[in-house]
C-alpha cells in the first residue's frame, strides 16, 4: 500500500513525501521583483516544515511586469547570486525547489490575439532564457504555467483563443504554444533537468474546450518527456470549486485521475487537499502519485510534519481566502494562533 510519506523520484529529484507545495502569490517580492529577507525566510519554513516538493511562486520572465504586486522575477542574469541563496537554503533541509515560470508584461494581461508571430517566439526564447537562468540558480526544475486563465492557459480556451493561424482553431493549434516552449526549455536545458507543466483540466465554462485540449497538451507533453503534470482548473472571478463539482475538496480529482491513466508521467492533484484520508485513499484508488497545497500552508507550513506524527490532524485553514491581499502580503492573518502548536 503507498503512503503520503513514501520516499519517491520524479526524475532526478527525490521526494521525502507526495505533499507539494503547489505554487502560490506571496505579494513579497520587491519592485523588481527580486527576493526580499522575508520571502526567504517563508521558504525557508516551508522546507523545514517537511514538504516533499516546493513549486515558487508564478516567477515572470522579463522585467515589464507589473500584473501582480510583489510578483517574482528573473529577466537577467544579475537575478541569479539571490535566487542561488534560496535553494541553497532549501536544499539544506533535504528538499527539492522548482521555479514556477509565466509571462506577465506590464498593465493588462496578455491575451492569445494579442501578440505578433515574431513576438511569440520572442516570448518563447524568454521562456528559454528563464529556464537556464533557474537552472544556473540551482533549481531542480521548472514548471510552465498554463492554468487559472493566465496567457499560455489562455491559448488552451476555444472561446478566448480567436487567432486564425496556426496558435488557433482546432485542439492542435491551441496547444502548439505551449508544446513549442516546452520545447524550448528542454533544448536550453538539457534531458535530465525536470520540467513540469501545471494546466487547467477546465475553465469551467460554456464550451471552452480546455479539456479536450487539456488532455492532447499532457499526452503530447509525457511523450516529449515531461517529468510530471499537475492538474488545477478554474479562473479568478469564478465559483471555487466550481458548481458541477460534487466534492468539497481534492475537487479536480476525477480529471486527474483519468489523465493519470493516459499518460506515463506523474500526476500531482491540486484544489482544496485538505485530508491525509481521503489523498490516501486517491493515492491507492488511481494513478495520482502526489498532491499539492497551497493556502494551508500559509498557515501551517509545518502542515507535512504535523501529519507526519499525526494523520487524523485536520488542517487548520478553512479557505477563507482572508490571507489575500493582507497589508504585508499574501499571508493568513490566523497564523500567530498556531505559533504555539507549530
Amino acid at each position: 500500500m503507498k503512503t503520503l510519506f513514501d520516499e519517491t523520484r520524479i526524475g532526478p529529484m527525490l521526494l521525502r513525501n507526495r505533499l507539494v507545495r503547489s505554487a502560490t502569490w506571496e505579494a513579497m517580492a520587491d519592485e523588481a521583483g527580486r527576493l526580499t529577507p522575508r520571502l526567504l525566510e517563508l521558504y525557508r519554513q516551508l522546507a523545514e516544515g517537511g514538504v516533499g516538493l516546493i513549486i515558487t511562486s508564478a516567477t515572470t520572465i522579463t522585467k515589464d511586469t507589473t500584473r501582480l504586486h510583489g510578483m517574482l522575477c528573473i529577466p537577467d542574469d544579475s537575478y541569479i547570486p539571490a535566487y542561488r541563496e534560496l535553494t541553497q537554503m532549501v536544499h539544506n533541509t533535504g528538499c527539492p525547489i522548482i521555479m514556477q515560470l509565466d509571462d506577465g508584461r506590464t498593465g493588462e494581461m496578455l491575451t492569445p490575439a494579442i501578440p505578433t508571430l515574431e513576438e511569440m517566439q520572442s516570448i518563447t526564447r524568454e521562456f528559454g532564457d528563464a529556464a537556464s537562468r533557474a537552472k544556473q540558480a540551482g533549481f531542480d526544475g521548472v514548471q510552465i504555467h498554463a492554468a487559472h486563465g493566465f496567457f499560455l492557459s489562455q491559448f488552451l480556451n476555444a472561446k478566448k483563443n480567436a487567432r486564425t493561424d496556426q496558435y488557433g482553431g482546432e485542439v492542435a493549434g491551441r496547444e502548439r504554444f505551449l508544446l513549442e516552449i516546452y520545447d524550448e526549455i528542454r533544448a536550453r536545458t538539457g534531458s535530465d533537468f525536470p520540467i513540469l507543466v501545471k494546466i487547467n483540466c477546465s475553465d469551467f465554462e460554456e464550451d471552452d474546450g480546455v479539456w479536450d485540449a487539456c488532455q492532447s497538451a499532457c499526452i503530447n507533453l509525457a511523450e516529449k518527456g515531461i517529468s510530471a503534470v499537475e492538474i488545477s482548473g478554474g479562473l479568478d472571478g469564478l465559483p471555487f470549486p466550481p458548481d458541477s463539482i460534487p466534492y468539497d475538496e481534492s475537487v479536480f480529482r476525477d480529471f486527474a485521475a483519468e489523465i493519470a491513466d493516459r499518460v506515463s508521467v506523474p500526476v500531482i492533484l491540486v484544489g482544496l487537499n485538505r485530508t491525509p484520508s481521503v489523498m490516501s485513499t486517491l493515492l491507492n484508488t488511481t494513478g495520482i502519485e502526489y498532491f499539492s497545497l497551497s493556502r494551508p500552508l500559509l498557515r501551517q507550513p509545518d502542515l507535512p510534519n504535523l501529519w507526519q506524527a499525526n494523520p487524523d490532524e485536520p488542517a487548520a485553514c478553512i479557505s477563507c481566502d482572508t490571507c489575500i491581499n493582507q497589508p504585508d502580503g499574501n499571508a493568513c492573518p490566523f497564523r500567530k494562533e498556531m505559533v504555539g502548536q507549530a
